[in-house]
């Protein structure tokens, strides 16, 4: 059982990385780790589900992270 939780928690985990770096503005390497400076602007259309989808990604991690703790104790 706890197998596959820790699989599900790999595979989100990779999710989660990428969906944070597809939501990078800048050009460049150098946009991902913030070297230039962005002016805020409103999410629409990808950028907005990509924004969404990473939170959910972020809400199924931490709910997967504290299920396996739990049984893991």
């Amino acid at each position: 059982m706890l197998t596959y939780l820790y699989v599900i928690q790999i595979i989100i985990s990779v999710a989660l990385v990428a969906a944070v770096l597809l939501q990078t503005k800048g050009s460049g390497l150098g946009g991902i780790f913030g070297g230039q400076g962005a002016v805020y602007k409103s999410r629409r259309g990808v950028e907005k589900t990509i924004f969404n989808v990473t939170i959910g990604l972020s809400v199924a991690f931490f709910v997967f992270a504290t299920i396996t703790v739990i049984l893991a104790g």
